[in-house]
């Protein structure tokens, strides 16, 4: 990173740790009830250790690092909030997402070292679906810290972005946004407030570096991606996913 993209980076980092460490404080012990039982339905027991996950990937980054793509997910799941990781996308997801880049070097991107992986809220479910069950059973609450942990999310994800961008050189090249998880941004979906807020935080030359995929789970941005191809053959791997990053996003967000 260039000084200056060390510098935001830095500042986002510890705010994200300690607002993650106080809404921790604030809500674990309403929350945590609250997972087991949502989870109960559908999902076999698992050890549930944190409410609410910070990345503790990021506190391996380096200066020297080179920040290449953010990736945003949807929220902690399972192996997410386990103690032993509380780290983004570590299960099959992440496995599916680490595999496509070491596939494909022009990407020039280790999916462990050259991305920032953030979520729309930091508070862990078994299932995305269960963040439904979370703000209906933990009243005024729960629905508070969910819809104003997006917001935090989607403006300090957009600050970050924007400032690494400003601060890039040839070394280190304006990042990538890729907005995985299109299904709950639109109509009555989970994350239409980090929708609307991400839209309204950036600056509009920004804004075309960011980009709307399917989920990496269960191979949707695979197969999305094989269909797009089919019917694009004259573009390369690269040209195709800005490609079809650009019709979602149009379809999510209209331009």
């Amino acid at each position: 990173m260039t000084e200056g993209q060390w510098k935001a980076f830095s500042t986002f980092r510890e705010a994200f740790k300690a607002k993650c460490g106080q809404w921790n404080r604030d809500f674990s012990a309403l929350l945590q009830p609250l997972q087991k039982a949502a989870a109960q339905k559908d999902t076999p027991d698992y050890p549930l250790e944190t409410a609410l996950v910070y990345n503790r990937a990021f506190d391996d980054l380096r200066s020297e690092d080179t920040i290449r793509y953010f990736v945003i997910g949807d929220n902690p799941g399972k192996d997410e909030q386990l103690a032993k990781n509380n780290r983004y996308l570590v299960g099959q997801s992440g496995k599916i997402a680490a595999g496509f880049f070491a596939r494909n070097p022009e990407f020039k991107t280790d999916f462990r070292k050259n991305v920032l992986i953030l979520n729309k809220t930091p508070v862990h479910t078994a299932k995305t679906s269960h963040l439904k069950v979370l703000a209906k059973n933990g009243g005024e609450q729960i629905q508070k810290l969910i819809y104003e942990s997006q917001g935090w999310m989607a403006e300090e994800t957009a600050r970050l972005h924007t400032a690494l961008s400003a601060a890039a050189d040839s070394k280190n090249p304006a990042p990538e946004l890729w907005l995985v998880g299109y299904a709950e941004l639109k109509g009555k979906g989970l994350f239409l407030h980090y929708r609307d807020l991400l839209h309204a935080s950036y600056p509009a030359d920004i804004w075309q570096q960011v980009y709307v995929f399917q989920h990496f789970s269960m191979n949707r941005f695979l197969i999305d991606l094989k269909d797009f191809r089919t019917s694009h053959a004259e573009l390369s791997l690269q040209e195709a996913v800005h490609a079809l990053g650009r019709q979602h996003r149009q379809e999510i967000f209209g331009n």
